[in-house]
């Protein structure tokens, strides 16, 4: 058990880690190569991600699920001054940088529930959910349904941004928002990869500063 988790938390490998030092439009997080953190180094990691469509059992409906008979807890809705102490929004980051896009998925999808779609903050978790979708698209093998929702993650940051009038919204830089959305919806990506094994399939990382002492 000690080596799989190890496995899965080590940090990204050089071509995760760096972007080209020549591309001026590359975000400085990414040039810099972003060190991995979990955010919440405490809690447990799903032992399979959930790949709709490929064999993996549903967390919740079937018996074999990770989180079957865990009823999830409600979650606090994301507010931009304690973004820091929200629990799901750390955890699905987490999920989202270690390859677990349905679970961050899933865990977005409640926050944005609870924090109101027609919210500023709402509509951030918006921009988020559709970039943990996009990560379900690509171990789906949809390159069109990838394609789509990054670009639609990137039209929500960008109105996010807009509206805010911030560098960055909740820990995360609007830069490198849009350059994750961008880059995701251009990439070519692997395919027959091994159902439920995770695996981060983006050369970004969403890490947010300051990283939270929690």
């Amino acid at each position: 058990m000690a080596s799989k988790k190890a496995d899965l938390e080590k940090e990204p490998t050089g071509r995760e880690k760096r972007g080209s030092d020549k591309d001026k439009n590359v975000p400085l997080e990414v040039q810099r190569g972003v060190r991995f953190v979990r955010l919440l180094p405490a809690a447990e990691m799903p032992r399979y991600t959930h790949v709709p469509g490929s064999g993996t059992p549903h967390p919740y409906r079937d018996p074999r699920g990770h989180s079957y008979n865990k009823r999830p807890q409600n979650p606090k809705g994301l507010k931009e001054a304690q973004w820091a102490e929200n629990r799901s929004y750390l955890m699905a980051l987490d999920y989202f940088n270690l390859g677990f896009y349905w679970e961050a998925h899933d865990e977005w999808e409640r926050l944005l529930r609870a924090t109101g779609a027609d919210t500023l903050c709402g509509l951030f978790v918006k921009g988020l959910v559709k970039m943990a979708a996009a990560g379900i698209k690509v171990r789906e093998e949809s390159i069109h349904g990838v394609r789509r929702h990054a670009a639609s993650a990137g039209e929500v940051f960008a109105d996010v941004a807009a509206e805010s009038d911030q560098d960055k919204f909740c820990g995360l830089s609007f830069t490198l928002l849009q350059f994750a959305a961008d880059r995701a919806a251009q990439l070519a990506y692997p395919t027959a990869l091994e159902p439920g094994r995770p695996l981060r399939v983006f050369p970004f990382l969403l890490i947010p500063e300051p990283v939270p002492l929690i």
